[in-house]
């Protein structure tokens, strides 16, 4: 067992690896992470401190999927590209979508949570971990920059500062010939309210960025592909195998735009 003492920001990697873990072991599993539950069965932890439940857990599960899908077809048709999986946690990606090995995927977190994640999950030959905060920028000059590049954030940009997350985008925009941003992102008004966030709250984790409109980014050298809010990360046919609170929630999140925009799953081009 690896025991884990992670507080703020770095506890809540622990909550969505948890979330993901109740998912697959579901009997009918929306995402079916078994690498996330196999994971959690050898992390010293108590996880049910963050306040996930098997409800709660749908929310986690659910903005991987379109995320999943999107990078899942980027790849598709750039097989040669760089995958760059910002502030990645302890997130299963990179076993989920199996890239081929001509692609290279860089997880990058800080050094603590790549010393965890090296203990836990198998080396791969197309496969590198970079400790270190992806706000100290020096971490770019080990990363080639020759190829289209994929560049997955889940779960970070609301806990940069703004000026941390425009200097972010900044940087990768000129780092490659061009590429994809896959990422969510919060609203002013879910900055405002971020103690109604249970894992948060629990977490003593502080949020800092909020996006309202997601073309504001555009003015860093992206182009905006497709937005996606809360209320309509499911399809239909995924929202019909949810429990009934979550599907409830999900879906009179319909009638509350304000509340739906709180979170968005974005995909840029640039």
């Amino acid at each position: 067992m690896e025991k884990v003492q992670f507080t703020e920001e770095k506890a809540t990697m622990l909550a969505t690896l948890y979330g993901r873990a109740l998912d697959s072991r579901l009997d009918d599993p929306v995402l079916g992470d078994h690498a996330a539950d196999e994971a959690v069965k050898r992390i010293d932890y108590d996880f049910a401190r963050l306040g996930i439940t098997r409800d709660s857990a749908a929310s986690v599960v659910l903005r991987a999927i379109p995320i999943d899908e999107w990078a899942a077809e980027f790849l598709r048709a750039h097989p040669d590209a760089i995958v760059l999986h910002l502030g990645c946690g302890m997130d299963t990606r990179f076993q989920r979508l199996a890239p081929p090995p001509t692609v290279h995927w860089y997880d990058i977190d800080y050094p603590e949570v790549v010393e965890l994640r090296r203990k836990l999950f198998p080396p791969a030959d197309n496969h590198t971990d970079l400790g270190t905060s992806v706000t100290d920028f020096a971490w770019l000059d080990q990363v080639p920059s020759d190829r289209p590049a994929l560049i997955v954030a889940e779960g970070l940009t609301m806990y940069l500062k703004p000026d941390e997350g425009t200097e972010l985008v900044r940087r990768l925009v000129a780092k490659f010939p061009s590429g994809e941003l896959i990422c969510d992102l919060f609203s002013r008004l879910a900055i405002k309210a971020q103690k109604i966030n249970v894992v948060v709250r629990r977490a003593g984790a502080t949020l800092h960025w909020g996006v309202d409109d997601p073309r504001e980014l555009e003015r860093y050298g992206l182009t905006l592909v497709s937005s996606v809010d809360a209320a309509h990360w499911a399809a239909p046919d995924v929202l019909a195998r949810l429990k009934p609170l979550p599907r409830f929630q999900l879906r009179a999140l319909k009638f509350v735009p304000p509340l739906a925009r709180m979170a968005r799953i974005v995909r840029y081009r640039f």
